[in-house]
């Protein structure tokens, strides 16, 4: 196990000057990439170590400013309670561009195993939990530093701007249905004086191996909707069924219609629909009818006129159920991210930079993929481009890799220095005007 690098002086990290400020060229991309990766890996592994769920990352938060400061940045922090955003002028004029990194981790409990596994606990929504970075945030933090790092070097030769977005809360609000996250920096002004051409943004993956990047044009990530259906009855006791309305038997009816509505009703060939319960409470003795039922779940899709439909048939299906039986059912649906659409153009745009950071053969089409990220508020309001970094070891089957979200999710750390590659490309290319190739 290789054990925790200590954090380097910035000073220590300036690389001799290279040229990739003047035409981006993959070789002095390499370069720069590789003479921050020291500093990335120790960052990645403190964070990891120092886990905070969402809105609460303030040490986190107080990490990257302090950072940021090194670098001669101004940092704002306490944007969406404790987002920081800063912004790296060039030396040359050029365009803005954004790039982004979510900061947050996941009431999840971190297996024994790493030197700089978390052992930190918290409360989330009322239930003490073990905090992980078992979706990656904590490698995304610590490439957008590095990018930074390297960018900060060059400076003065650098066209245009470059805004970096430390966001908290893309796994969702501590309350359902608060605000939070994207939506929340923006709401409080991110882009109001600085509104950049483009936003990018990039998430480690188990389903890919160290060197190889995803991407998609178009449509790539789910909406998220966190929806809950509670069902009233009426209370009675076990035996006597007949005195009462059974809210469990509803719910059941409901939740398993809700699959048939799916499977008979959306035409899922055309555009892919999730819908899953995770919680179903009620009651409190086994023998007593309880008066109410709720269930909790999310809803998944990609097409926003899909997503309202199935959220129409589902409300119908739970009321036309609990009218049956003499029951009530009200549904609440609550959106945490739109899906995520990267901007045809600037995917044409951005594909041959990936290309010439990770190689052609390393650069794959993802097909859609279910999960969802609030990246997608941002890419609502200018141009973005999204993609994928292979985080598990070559050599290893992705396809049985441990999932982001899994407690066993494992990051190799040689999806740091693609990552910050793949970035620092994208970037150059973009502020440089690179042509766009088909």
């Amino acid at each position: 196990m290789p054990r925790l690098v200590r954090p380097l002086a910035v000073a220590a990290l300036v690389f001799a000057p290279c040229a990739f400020a003047q035409n981006a060229d993959p070789a002095a991309v390499v370069h720069a990439a590789q003479s921050v990766q020291t500093q990335v890996t120790a960052w990645r592994r403190d964070i990891h170590q120092h886990p905070e769920l969402g809105q609460h990352e303030v040490r986190t938060a107080q990490l990257i400013a302090e950072q940021l400061r090194k670098l001669g940045l101004k940092p704002r922090t306490g944007i969406a309670q404790t987002g920081v955003v800063a912004v790296l002028k060039g030396g040359k004029p050029g365009p803005r561009i954004a790039i982004r990194a979510d900061m947050d981790a996941l009431p999840v409990t971190e297996p024994a195993g790493l030197p700089f596994a978390s052992k930190v606990t918290a409360d989330y929504r009322g239930q003490p939990v073990g905090v992980m970075h078992a979706c990656g945030h904590d490698a995304h933090v610590a490439i957008a530093l590095g990018v930074a790092t390297a960018l900060a070097a060059q400076k003065e030769q650098l066209p245009g701007e470059v805004m970096f977005v430390f966001q908290p809360a893309e796994e969702g609000p501590p309350t359902a249905g608060e605000p939070f996250g994207a939506k929340l920096m923006l709401d409080e002004g991110l882009f109001k004086d600085f509104k950049p051409d483009a936003v990018f943004g990039l998430h480690v993956w188990a389903g890919l191996n160290v060197g190889q990047i995803g991407y998609r044009s178009g449509p790539m990530l789910a909406s998220a909707d966190e929806w809950s259906l509670t069902v009233r009855g009426k209370q009675t006791h076990g035996s006597r069924p007949w005195d009462g309305v059974d809210p469990i038997t509803v719910g059941a009816q409901i939740l398993l219609a809700s699959q048939s509505m799916i499977a008979r009703q959306v035409n899922i060939a055309a555009t892919p629909v999730v819908l899953t319960a995770g919680q179903f409470n009620s009651g409190v003795r086994f023998n007593i009818i309880p008066d109410e039922a709720k269930l909790v779940g999310t809803l998944r899709t990609f097409d926003p006129a899909v997503r309202e439909d199935v959220i129409a048939r589902l409300r119908r299906t739970a009321d036309d159920y609990a009218h049956a039986a003499g029951a009530s059912a009200e549904l609440a649906v609550v959106n945490n991210a739109p899906a995520t659409i990267n901007d045809p153009a600037l995917t044409r745009r951005a594909l041959p930079s990936l290309r010439r950071a990770a190689g052609e053969a390393n650069v794959v089409e993802s097909g859609l993929v279910t999960v969802a990220e609030d990246f997608s508020q941002f890419a609502n309001t200018v141009p973005g481009f999204y993609f994928f970094v292979g985080s598990t070891a070559e050599g290893s089957d992705a396809a049985k890799a441990p999932i982001n979200h899994s407690p066993n999710f494992m990051l190799d750390e040689g999806a740091l220095e693609v990552g910050t590659r793949a970035m620092l490309q994208v970037a150059l290319d973009y502020l440089q005007g690179a042509p766009t190739q088909d």
